[in-house]
């Protein structure tokens, strides 16, 4: 864990305001939020983190328009887009005007008591995902129930001015995006980002990728002659919106229906992986960067869906312990440093990938013996070389963190090996 990270909000992408479109803006925060001024006045879509990212979200509003804040808007159901809320709701009071609309997709309102189930699970996998220290979150991800919901598709406002609210299912189930019809742009929400899809996240629960790709064709469908992303940069022009939206689309169907292929010829997870090649044509381009998620994450997504929980090892079915099965193979091994000599060989040649594989014959068992030590010390060492090679955000702090763990002994509570 990074302490000295602590204070630092979330996927922030900066400060301040951005004017795309009379009357529509971007307003930064934990993402890119969006406001449209309507009729019935401004619609705003996340209330970001809460503290002070919110409150400058409020301050750069007000250098936009005075008008009263009509709804805001959940995006999707993600913990820490809309803990922002009482920052709005006190700031309406405080102008003397009605609180408010709190708007979210139907399906929000069971994503956020599944949360609140899973409430100590949630913080864990965050701290891990974002690499903060155990408790940070404790007090961070507050949730604030919306007070309506809907189902398709919301108008907001009359005329030129309405805008309309329609599900946009995607990174999440309640994913919504705006459409402004009058000028024919679209805020895309989590659905429209500047990278490759976030779908198969290592700690996340299933992501549906050609529900993802009908979204994104339905959009295209819209003819936006503009496009505001929940992270990047907007997309000016309505043959780029459209490129941008088609091909991602294309993208994720053709990951489908390789995965597919590969399957039906028997092969099983990790064959599946090893065996794809992702075409330049398709992955080679600035919005497919895998700078957060990764396609081999939508690979194991895609396997997952039509897959059992089996790893087709019969060995695995019904496990002992992982401590008694550590110890048993460490114990079986006579010759422990020339286990340690072989990673070693392989991390000499920076083929870090395949010194852990061997070296966790060692650095997973537990016992007085030295070199069990020394493999954990070699381990963690490889782990932080191995998060220079990937590009991905969430990756490389999985790699980071277990490093972190095995140096401070505290692996056991979150489960890492």
């Amino acid at each position: 864990m990074n302490p000295s990270d602590d204070d630092k909000p979330l996927l922030l992408v900066g400060t301040g305001s951005e004017t795309v479109a009379p009357g529509l803006h971007i307003l930064r925060g934990q993402g890119q939020s969006f406001v449209a001024e309507t009729d019935a006045g401004l619609v705003v879509i996340d209330a970001g983190p809460g503290g002070k990212v919110t409150q400058g979200m409020i301050d750069a509003l007000r250098q936009l328009s005075d008008a009263p804040v009509h709804a805001l808007c959940y995006s999707h159901g993600h913990i820490g887009y809309n803990s922002g809320v009482p920052v709005w709701l006190e700031h309406a009071r405080q102008r003397g005007e009605p609180a408010p609309r709190l708007i979210a997709h139907a399906n929000l309102p069971r994503r956020y008591a599944r949360y609140r189930e899973t409430q100590a699970l949630q913080h864990r996998m965050a701290e891990i995902q974002f690499n903060r220290a155990p408790g940070f979150f404790d007090q961070r991800l507050p949730m604030h129930d919306p007070t309506e919901t809907f189902g398709e598709r919301l108008v907001i406002g009359s005329g030129e001015q309405r805008v309309e609210l329609f599900w946009a299912p995607s990174e999440t189930d309640d994913a919504i995006a705006l459409w402004h019809p009058g000028q024919r742009l679209l805020y895309g929400g989590p659905a429209l980002l500047d990278s490759i899809p976030n779908i198969g996240t290592p700690f996340r629960t299933l992501r549906d990728t050609v529900r993802w790709a009908d979204t994104l064709e339905a959009m295209a469908a819209l003819r936006p002659v503009s496009a505001v992303r929940e992270f990047g940069p907007a997309i000016a022009g309505e043959d780029e919106v459209q490129r941008v939206l088609l091909h991602t689309a294309q993208a994720l169907r053709w990951l489908r229906a390789e995965v597919v292929r590969l399957m039906n010829e028997g092969l099983n997870e990790q064959q599946v992986l090893a065996a794809m090649h992702y075409p330049d044509e398709l992955f080679a381009v600035p919005w497919m960067k895998p700078t957060y998620g990764d396609p081999s994450y939508i690979v194991r997504d895609i396997y997952r869906s039509e897959n059992g929980w089996w790893d087709r090892n019969p060995t695995t079915l019904h496990p002992e312990p992982p401590p008694a099965v550590g110890e048993a193979v460490a114990a079986a091994i006579t010759d422990k440093a020339a286990v340690i000599a072989s990673a070693q060989a392989l991390a000499d040649a920076g083929r870090w990938q395949l010194a852990l594989h061997v070296i966790d014959l060692l650095a997973t068992a537990s016992g007085p013996a030295p070199e069990i030590a020394h493999a954990r010390r070699l381990k963690a060492q490889w782990l932080r070389e191995r998060a220079r090679q990937v590009p991905s955000y969430v990756s490389r702090n999985l790699y980071r963190v277990g490093a972190d763990m095995i140096e401070q002994g505290t692996q056991d509570r979150f489960g890492i090996h």
